[in-house]
């Protein structure tokens, strides 16, 4: 049976593109000096923009819609994709060749070993699944949506006589059992600030590679700065207001929308709808939200 974890692995951490000059400030966690960050590499994909394809193309059009939003699912680089599946899927047993990490979007959707009960996770819920190991996966909804997360491609799918076991056990966290960490327990949030994060993995390769989320209450209007090479960030619930440092324009992403910098930035978002949203992150860096 597939190992079904209902509490958060935890691990404490350690430590549109435009083109113009421009100034921002970023604290780091560790100290309150200030870093001047020039040229903004900040960027954002609109879920609206996202091109689907399909995800196994040997299964035709019982395949499950990806979109890639960052890297290349087809090339060797690190990855992160939607996946959509129609209401009712349900896959047949079999593996993969890289172990993936993912998130519920929309829907519901059951990822566990081919014998196991269905165990439904809504929005907000992560899991992972080991190479090698068989499983199937299943979608319950109107509409469907994962974010899915490699470390190294390509994502391929293959025969359940192909399985292995590299070591690693799958994890399901259900949205409800995620926990979570305000201004009095991580100094990654400033303390006049009512947002919360919730650490999720840290790699076995990178220490300072890692995943987690970051919940804004209603009303939030603030600053997410960070200090990362690597900055990925997906909107998982609700949706946010961002604006773009190198125009000031402020774009609407929604649930499946993506920002991202390469460099030192500040992230100017805010909360404008009527329930708290949650970004997925993955970084090499430390963050702040002020």
């Amino acid at each position: 049976m597939g190992f079904r974890l209902k509490i958060l692995w935890s691990v404490v951490p350690l430590g549109l593109m435009f083109g113009c000059n421009q100034t921002t400030k970023t604290p780091t966690e560790n100290d309150n000096k200030v870093i001047e960050t020039q040229s903004p590499t900040n960027k954002v994909v609109l879920g609206s923009d996202i091109i689907w394809e399909k995800l196994n193309p040997a299964r035709g059009d019982n395949s499950p819609q990806a979109g890639t939003i960052w890297g290349d699912r087809n090339g060797t680089v690190p990855t992160g994709f939607l996946a959509k599946f129609e209401d009712g899927f349900s896959s047949p047993p079999h593996i993969h060749n890289v172990t993936y990490r993912a998130v519920v979007i929309k829907g519901t959707i059951h990822n566990d070993d081919p014998k196991a009960e269905n165990m439904w996770m809504s929005p907000g819920s992560f899991w992972t699944q080991p190479t090698g190991e068989a499983h199937i996966t299943s979608a319950k909804g109107d509409e469907n949506i994962a974010y899915v997360e490699i470390d190294q491609g390509p994502y391929l799918v293959k025969p359940t006589d192909e399985a292995f076991d590299n070591g690693e056990r799958p994890i399901n966290i259900d949205a409800s059992n995620v926990v979570w960490l305000n201004s009095n327990q991580s100094k990654w949030i400033a303390a006049d600030n009512k947002a919360e994060i919730s650490f999720l993995w840290q790699s076995r390769t990178d220490d300072a590679l890692q995943g987690f989320f970051v919940k804004l209450p209603i009303g939030f209007n603030g600053v997410l700065m960070s200090d990362g090479t690597i900055f990925h960030a997906v909107v998982i619930q609700s949706g946010i207001n961002y604006k773009l440092p190198q125009t000031g324009e402020i774009v609407n992403l929604d649930a499946g929308s993506y920002f991202s910098s390469t460099n030192k930035s500040a992230h100017t978002i805010s909360n404008q709808t009527e329930e708290e949203a949650i970004i997925y992150i993955r970084t090499n860096g430390s963050i702040k939200i002020d």
